[in-house]
């Protein structure tokens, strides 16, 4: 028998010992999970689109050291939840692993909860990355005209629009390709991020170098909140840059050896995005001049844009932000590609039954894909509120999450169920890692739905991430309790399908 047939009766047999059937073809690999995270990720293009919410919160000292602080404890998330990925490798994510570990008296409402609250979560998350693309594509369009075009929010979300729907025709090919896609992406993101680090000390004028007592040591605080406070809410541009760390989880399935593959893509491409981050935030800090407040109120509407701009000029600029358009639009895809098999894992969502369906030629979870780009279609209306609104959408992104992944992991300590340990794991340091993850999830969980500045009222300044998130939970919790036709009277957790000869594919119904 060969080692890679040996592999894929391995990962068929856990999948099975799961409760599931494989559905999916296996072509996701160690590098290309780890390009699928690390594309998810997209350290540049992630920073282009939420510098703006780090930047008036304390300058460069927020850039610099709010992006160090972060970065331990989101090792310490990663690893968490790589060790849970590594024991219970399947597409359901957080949604299969709280049902699966918390008490038999609350795990199904638990599951069909939080199982909710991801789904949206991961849903923002595309629109996120869709409407930083956006903004990015029409402050080109400002930097090629001079400045003399200016698009207002509404052209902005056109843009969008547009971006989703090319996306979701991509994410419809087949899984093989898209697998191969990730390699792709990986090494565009990388030379980015190498191009930026290095480029940016050799091209910017004089005027616009900082020494190192500005870089590393001066705090600017343009909010009206208290420096502590703003130094803090600087987190989100960190946290929503290295997120999505169960997104490979989501594909776990379509994986080969996944419990080995799965938790070493989540730690190698947040490591490897944590310390890539920090080193373009030293460079932008060194070399963004001291204007804070002429940098957030330019024309061309992106802070980052308008600080390579200064740096590059408006060719290289042009140049350069073309291809952080292409890294941010294919985040998105693949951000896209995770969403969609959330949504087909997750049983609890109204109309399931019709989306569950794998397109038989392509292994594509055709509907869910659709679905998914919808949704994020819907929510990218919140921007249109305004700049802060548009804030709460990727605020949103992060809460979900970590309401999500703080659960999952504390239902495995707390749950009184038992955790078979998979390949990988930390052992005695388990605990402690755990515990420092859980404190810090839930800490920003709060301090994230703050709004953006304090004794402000109106649609324009408040936080939607508290609005959507609480809409969320309070439609799952009604659509659960509902008498008849509420989810208690039905739901049993996740589906088993291994044994079952009525997998929908379009092969299968034709």
């Amino acid at each position: 028998m060969s080692s890679g047939l040996a592999v894929q009766m391995q990962d068929e047999s856990l999948l099975a010992q799961l409760g599931y059937k494989q559905e999916f073809k296996r072509d996701f690999g160690v590098l290309e999970l780890t390009g699928l995270v690390f594309s998810i990720q997209g350290v540049l293009p992630g920073i282009a689109s939420v510098l703006v919410y780090s930047i008036p919160y304390g300058g460069a000292v927020s850039m610099v050291w709010g992006w160090g602080v972060c970065s331990i404890f989101l090792m310490f998330i990663a690893t968490a939840i790589a060790e849970l990925g590594s024991a219970v490798p399947t597409s359901g994510g957080v949604y299969y692993w709280i049902f699966q570990f918390s008490s038999p008296s609350c795990r199904k409402y638990l599951s069909w909860l939080l199982g909710y609250i991801d789904t949206i979560a991961y849903i923002a998350g595309v629109t996120g990355i869709n409407w930083g693309c956006a903004v990015q594509i029409v402050a080109a369009a400002s930097i090629g005209t001079s400045e003399s075009f200016q698009a207002n929010v509404f052209q902005t979300y056109a843009v969008f629009v547009a971006v989703a729907v090319l996306q979701t025709v991509l994410c419809s090919f087949a899984t093989r390709v898209i697998a191969k896609l990730q390699l792709v992406y990986m090494l565009i993101n990388i030379g980015l991020c190498v191009g930026v680090i290095f480029g940016m000390p050799a091209d910017t004028p004089v005027e616009f170098k900082n020494d190192a007592r500005y870089a590393f040591g001066s705090f600017q605080n343009s909010s009206l909140w208290p420096d502590g406070f703003a130094f803090i809410l600087s987190f989100l541009a960190p946290l929503w840059v290295v997120g999505g760390f169960d997104s490979s989880v989501h594909v776990s399935e379509e994986a080969r050896n996944a419990s080995t593959a799965i938790p070493w893509a989540i730690i190698l491409s947040t490591a490897i995005s944590c310390i890539l981050g920090w080193a373009i935030n030293v460079s932008i800090a060194f070399n963004m001049g001291e204007d804070i407040d002429g940098i957030l109120s330019n024309p061309i509407g992106q802070p980052l844009a308008t600080i390579f701009f200064n740096s590059f000029n408006q060719r290289g600029t042009l140049a350069l932000w073309s291809i952080i358009i292409i890294a941010q639009f294919m985040a998105g895809t693949s951000f896209l590609v995770s969403s969609s098999r959330q949504v087909f894992a997750f049983s609890a969502l109204p109309f399931s039954n019709t989306l569950y369906y794998v397109q038989g030629s392509s292994s594509v979870p055709l509907r869910c894909v659709w679905a998914s780009a919808s949704v994020s279609i819907l929510l990218g209306l919140i921007p249109l509120a305004g700049n802060a609104a548009s804030g709460a959408v990727f605020a949103l992104a992060v809460v979900g999450q970590y309401i999500c992944c703080s659960t999952a992991i504390m239902a495995r300590w707390l749950g009184g169920r038992e955790f078979k340990k998979g390949p990988f794991h930390m052992g005695v340091l388990s605990l402690p890692i755990s515990f420092c993850a859980v404190l810090f999830m839930m800490l920003m969980s709060v301090i994230l739905l703050f709004p953006a500045e304090p004794n402000l009222s109106g649609p324009a300044t408040m936080n939607y991430t508290v609005l959507v998130i609480g809409s969320v939970i309070v439609f799952s919790t009604v659509y659960y309790f509902l008498p008849v036709y509420g989810g208690m009277n039905w739901f049993t957790g996740p589906v088993i399908t291994a044994g079952r000869d009525d997998a929908i594919t379009d092969s299968k119904s034709a």
